[in-house]
């Protein structure tokens, strides 16, 4: 029987993905563990491979096609010793087997993998081997109508395996309270097991509150409406800014924000990162080993200030705090069409020439989509760092499930009173935004505090 290959699931997030490139072409011979083609998430390109071997009779999707949706089949696998130009002929024909029905005697429609999808992972992990993020999961292969699936107490539904909604039933948990980690949301049986010991239980539903309704947003027709025919082109969004907007309104809608401002000395920092500089090594050509940015400074300053106040090292869940043992730190890098987030991990113990190397690998290949979920995912915070583009202070929304963001303005001289005298000095404001849920108004203070006196007195952070 022919493998029909389908749009696999790369990110936690994508729901569409665009067909960049096909490394392969009908007719070739297909290893396991090729790299047969090049799939756009809403955050970066990613090579693909094969999960299994053949020939590749028909491609479906050419490339270049944008938003197809996950599951989709975008071509066909013929199978050794199989006729490849019937498989091909009969293309399309048979739909792969859906989450929701009864999946064929045949083999299991999979034909991609990630290179992460070659370690063993837990149930609902993306992409293993025996279930790569393309095919549908074991569970969810079993007969499931969609009239079964849950419903909260407002009617929305919730989707669910069968295999979930039975152990959810036998442990006594409402499946409405339960964070769903499958495809597009869908609670699976590993979220029932996390939620038997006490993890990823969404707070209970409240009643409605009396008062006036909320009124809608606008519509597209009305927006329009308000400006003439003719005025303004109408720019599609794509993928990254999708998830931007979807991931920062969820953010401002549920994350209970206050902000805390605070100017740092950046005088002593600015001399020792030019006496750093200048000891650099150099290379046969004359170039330095390493050139340290202020920026690298803040990263390593706000990873130290975590461990030196640890309660404010934490990520909130309905079921109990996650207090991290390490300070990974994420960094806001400007790309075309959005931003990303990537990750220095374990960053209070990383030097600063590693971060300040690290950081310009991953501006470059964030720049180029190239950056692996792996590397972006995650974090305990994150810096958002404007001072380049001349902003004196700004606030910044929490990236979930970060519990904080610093917003880091522009060093700029000024006027200040020392000793009773006023002298001028480079001075930086810096704005730490709290999940007010996790990190109360001293906790806070005690963090930008600690990371005030780190900046002001960088050997501390050699220490």
């Amino acid at each position: 029987m022919p493998i029909n290959i389908l749009m696999p699931a790369l990110s936690p997030t994508m729901e569409k993905g665009n067909l960049a490139k096909w490394l392969k072409k009908e007719g070739d011979k297909v290893k396991s563990g090729d790299v047969i083609a090049e799939i756009e998430t809403d955050k970066a390109t990613m090579e693909v491979e094969a999960a299994d071997e053949g020939t590749l009779a028909k491609i479906l999707v050419p490339e270049g096609t944008q938003d197809v949706p996950v599951n989709d089949v975008i071509a066909v696998l013929a199978e050794d010793g199989e006729d490849v130009k019937a498989a091909g002929a009969g293309a399309g024909k048979t739909e792969a087997p859906k989450a929701d029905a009864k999946p064929a005697d045949a083999k299991p429609a999979s034909s991609f993998e990630t290179p992460a999808a070659r370690a063993p992972q837990d149930e609902g992990s993306a992409g293993t081997k025996a279930a790569p993020p393309s095919a549908p999961r074991p569970e969810e292969g079993a007969k499931a109508p969609v009239s079964k699936d849950a419903a909260t107490s407002n009617g929305e539904r919730v989707f669910s395996s069968p295999l979930a909604r039975r152990l959810a039933k036998d442990a006594g948990i409402d499946i409405a309270r339960i964070t769903g980690t499958g495809p597009h949301g869908r609670v699976i049986a590993r979220d029932v097991a996390e939620a038997k010991a006490g993890g990823g239980l969404k707070a209970p539903a409240a009643a409605p509150a009396a008062g006036p309704a909320i009124a809608p947003a606008m519509s597209d027709q009305q927006i329009r409406a308000l400006y003439p025919e003719g005025s303004y082109d109408v720019v599609p969004h794509d993928g990254m800014r999708r998830t931007i907007a979807q991931r920062l309104t969820q953010s401002t809608q549920t994350i209970p924000h206050f902000y805390l401002t605070i100017d740092c000395n950046l005088d002593r920092l600015l001399a020792a990162r030019e006496d750093i500089n200048a000891a650099a090594p150099k290379d046969k050509d004359g170039k330095p080993a390493y050139k340290l940015s202020v920026n690298d400074f803040i990263i390593k300053a706000m990873a130290i200030a975590l461990q030196r106040i640890p309660d404010a090292n934490v990520s909130w869940t309905e079921a109990g705090m996650l207090k991290h043992k390490h300070s990974d730190i994420g960094v806001a890098v400007a790309m075309p069409g959005g931003l990303i987030t990537p990750i220095i991990r374990s960053a209070e113990t990383a030097s600063l020439s590693l971060i300040s190397a690290q950081m310009k690998d991953f501006a470059a290949r964030a720049r180029a989509r190239k950056l692996k979920p792996e590397e972006y995912q995650g974090g305990t915070t994150a810096v958002s760092n404007l001072g380049m583009y001349g902003i004196k202070d700004f606030t910044a929304v929490i990236n979930p499930p970060h519990a904080t963001i610093l917003a880091v303005g522009t060093g700029e001289q000024r006027a200040i009173v020392k000793d009773g005298k006023i002298e001028i000095a480079t001075m930086m404001s810096v704005t730490l935004s709290c999940d007010h849920r996790a990190v109360d108004g001293a906790l806070g203070a005690e963090l930008i505090g600690a990371f005030k006196t780190l900046i002001e007195n960088p050997v501390m952070m050699m220490v």
